[in-house]
Formats: C-alpha cells, sequence, structure tokens
C-alpha cells in the first residue's frame, strides 16, 4: 500500500447526484481492478471508493462518487476536492479484485454506485485475449441513476462474451429490462448454475449481505463469491 496526493484532473457530473472524479496520482499507482482507494480525510477518518479506472491506467484514477443531499461520508470528499484541489489516498487495498487466472466465466452484480468496482474488472477483462464469457447486472431506481447505460449497450454490441442486464426497481412503462430488485434478476436466470461461475458484487452493504446469504444456499461456493463489503458483514 502507498500514501499518495492527488491532484484534482476533473469533476463531471454523472447524474444529479452522481460524479465522475478524476485525479492524477503524484505516482504510478500499479493496482489489481477490483481494487479500492481510502481518502485520508483525518487521522482516524479515512473513506474507501472503489477504483473505476483499469490497471493500465496506472498515472490517472477515477472514482464514481455518490454524493446525495445528507450524505456527508461523501459530500465532505467532494467538498475538500472541489476547495482545495487535492486529496490524499491510501492505495491499493482490497482483496475481492479480479481473477484474470480463472477458467470459470464472470457475472458482475451491481447496486447503484458499487458499479465503479464492476466498471473496473469488465474493463479490465474485455481488454485482454481472454475469452470467458462475462454477465453485467446493475440495479438502480431509475434509468437515469444508470449513468453508462448507453455506453454498456455499445459495449455489448462490440463484444460477443459480453452480456449486460439492467435492473430498475421503478421501470418507465417502456422498459426492455427485468424490474425489480437486482440480485432476484440474476437468481431468475442463473439460480441452478451459480456454481459454474466467479461472482464479483459491490452495493449497499445491506444488498451485499442477501446476495452472501442467498446465493450460497442456492450452492455458490463462497470462495466463489468476491467483494470487500464481505469482510465487513
Amino acid at each position: 500500500m502507498s500514501v499518495l496526493r492527488c491532484q484534482l484532473t476533473s469533476i463531471k457530473a454523472l447524474t444529479q447526484h452522481v460524479y465522475r472524479v478524476e485525479l492524477s496520482p503524484s505516482a504510478p499507482l500499479v493496482f489489481h481492478a477490483g481494487q479500492y482507494l481510502q481518502v485520508v480525510m483525518g487521522e482516524n477518518d479515512k473513506r474507501p471508493f472503489s477504483i473505476a479506472s483499469m490497471p493500465a491506467e496506472h498515472s490517472r484514477i477515477e472514482l464514481h462518487i455518490g454524493a446525495e443531499p445528507g450524505n456527508t461520508y461523501a459530500g465532505e470528499v467532494m467538498q475538500t476536492l472541489q476547495q482545495q484541489g487535492e486529496i490524499t489516498i491510501e492505495a491499493p487495498l482490497g482483496v475481492a479484485h479480479y481473477r484474470a487466472e480463472s477458467q470459470r466465466p464472470l457475472i458482475l452484480l451491481a447496486g447503484g454506485t458499487g458499479f465503479s468496482y464492476t466498471w473496473s474488472i469488465l474493463q479490465q477483462h474485455l481488454a485482454s485475449t481472454d475469452s470467458r464469457p462475462v454477465v453485467l447486472y446493475w440495479g438502480a431506481r431509475e434509468l437515469a441513476d444508470l449513468y453508462m447505460h448507453e455506453q454498456l449497450l455499445q459495449l455489448q454490441r462490440l463484444h460477443e462474451n459480453f452480456s449486460y442486464r439492467p435492473v430498475l426497481e421503478s421501470p418507465p412503462s417502456d422498459w426492455q429490462g427485468s424490474p425489480g430488485l437486482v440480485h432476484h434478476a440474476l437468481l431468475g436466470d442463473f439460480k441452478a448454475q451459480l456454481a459454474q461461475f466467479d461472482v464479483y458484487v459491490a452495493g449497499r452493504f445491506e444488498m451485499v449481505r442477501v446476495v452472501r446469504d442467498e446465493f450460497t444456499q442456492h450452492g455458490l461456493p463462497i470462495e466463489q463469491l468476491y467483494g470487500d463489503a464481505l469482510s465487513f458483514i
């Protein structure tokens, strides 16, 4: 793990409350797809965020930060970036990173901005020569919350081994994807075949806990379920 000073390169609003933050670290960051960093706000105040960029982009760090009103945890980080133009980070962290050596196909399961974790892994997999199938389930409340929806549809058209399956809790009347909860949609498709996959999950702790409990009940070996939240629940 390294302690690095990072300069703010850009902030772009992806939705009303989600921002793409690009940072330039003081030294190249070597990490695995799916790892995270901690923003050092104080000696005893370190706040984790998944690294959304690919390991090959070691001089550029991308974060997806959801800073809804009342979310001081993320809001204070955004305020520091906007006011000071730089932050200190600790990275890389996490053991739930991409397993390139595995022979099993991948399922990526994301809730909300947990997508940033799966986005790094997806990019790494599609940029490699690995032809294993990869399926991404991304759940959100409304279509506007799927802030890379069109880009993912385009990637699906370009890569035969990639399937994108968006899920909305409050879908519009013309919605072509699945309605309801994202892990229910996944179970509806793969409940009987879970043991054949490596499953990577990121989202709220409550969601990850339910995924762990229900997926292992349906035959997924716990060692084939990856998510750093699992270390805390």
